[in-house]
């Protein structure tokens, strides 16, 4: 947890999938050969040098895979196997989920779990990712197919006053809310700046405040202040007295010239969602407190907040997929989730208890105003509404 943390998302999960494969290769299951297979495929062949195709359905580079993967011994007989029994083959590819299906000529029940990979991914690539988790949660248990829900209590609890924590930034992932959330339920005063040009001058005077009396400094966007960030190493390091209760946290976007120094005295850490509607769901339940589930005892308070909750969860979740989600990315937040939130909580204090929740209300606040004050494309407001 503590490598994958500092992980954009579209790292977090190739670095826990290159954990098996390392694994493998050092006892010998996997091959060096069937690794060179998984991470290139076909990719260095000429189809014309190639035996032909067996079926016009077979895409080039799916054919020129499995021939490839032919040179590995238990799929030796592949080629002449989709020659033979073309249909199944193809009844099978066809599939919405292959890598549940069962798979032709008897390899469904003799591959293990990273052969059974290989075959999907020279099969169907798009199906990789899928096969890639059940290979992960098999090889090395279920908690490591899943993911990692950011805990900033904890994260907060392993610093010190000399370790600086660094959050980087990505779209809809700014952890302010939930770092001055923190420090209120901590009873923490916490000092936030943004950083650019001119806000040295202040963003020194709050450092100073902090390590005399203590509290949280919040240096936000500090890839707009590199030169800072180097006089910050050097405060931090060369300084003796420092308050016990002296934190330092900084938001930046990946910057090629940000101190190395500084990264590696640092608790690093990524605030994207997580990727998947169940780890996006439980991401945003994390971030609720004891009292505000237990906010009001009307019956439709909590199956509302889920609603919210998954309406959150399903946003954030579509952009993704890129155009097919939404036309354009919006930096949905948490900030969208707290003030929807706090608007459910408003109305349900204010509604007659006879006559139950305005669906109507709820539906303008949350699809016009609070997300769909972002949304900009009639499509994608159209769509925001449906939800």
């Amino acid at each position: 947890k503590y490598t994958v943390r500092g992980l954009y998302v579209s790292h977090k999960f190739l670095f826990t999938l290159l954990l098996p494969l390392k694994i493998g290769l050092s006892s010998g299951s996997i091959a060096y050969e069937e690794f060179q297979t998984f991470i290139k495929g076909g990719a260095a062949l000429d189809l014309k040098a190639c035996p032909s195709k067996s079926a016009k359905w077979i895409e080039d580079v799916i054919w020129l895979n499995l021939v490839e993967l032919s040179k590995q011994h238990q799929f030796a007989q592949i080629l002449d196997q989709v020659r033979r029994n073309e249909h199944a083959w193809k009844v099978w590819f066809d599939s919405e989920a292959p890598e549940e299906a069962e798979i032709p000529d008897g390899y469904h029940h003799c591959l293990h779990s990273f052969k059974r990979l290989l075959l999907i991914r020279c099969w169907c690539p798009d199906r990789t990712l899928a096969q890639a988790i059940k290979f992960i949660g098999e090889a090395m248990g279920a908690r490591y197919s899943e993911g990692v829900i950011l805990d900033l209590e904890k994260v907060w609890e392993e610093s010190t006053k000399l370790t600086p924590l660094i959050c980087f930034l990505s779209m809809g992932s700014d952890p302010t809310t939930s770092i001055e959330a923190l420090a209120k339920k901590l009873k923490v005063k916490c000092a936030a700046i943004s950083m650019g040009q001119g806000q040295e001058v202040h963003a020194r005077r709050l450092l100073q405040q902090c390590m005399t009396g203590g509290g949280w400094l919040l240096l936000q966007n500090c890839h707009l202040g590199l030169d800072f960030m180097d006089e910050l190493l050097d405060t931090l390091t060369g300084t003796e007295a420092i308050h016990d209760g002296c934190r330092v946290w900084i938001t930046t976007e990946a910057h090629p010239k940000f101190p190395i120094s500084l990264l590696q005295l640092s608790i690093k850490f990524t605030n994207e969602p997580p990727q998947g509607v169940r780890a996006g769901l439980k991401r945003t339940y994390v971030s609720l407190t004891q009292e505000q589930l237990d906010y009001s005892a009307m019956s439709q308070w909590k199956p509302v907040l889920f609603a919210v909750a998954f309406l959150h969860t399903v946003v954030q979740e579509r952009r993704k997929f890129g155009p097919l989600g939404w036309n354009i990315p919006y930096e949905f937040n948490q900030a969208d989730f707290t003030s929807s939130i706090q608007f459910i909580q408003n109305h349900l204090d204010s509604i007659d208890v006879k006559r139950g929740v305005c669906w109507n209300t709820v539906r303008y606040m949350l699809g016009e105003v609070q997300y769909g004050g972002r949304v900009t494309d009639d499509y994608d407001k159209r769509l925001l509404i449906t939800f």
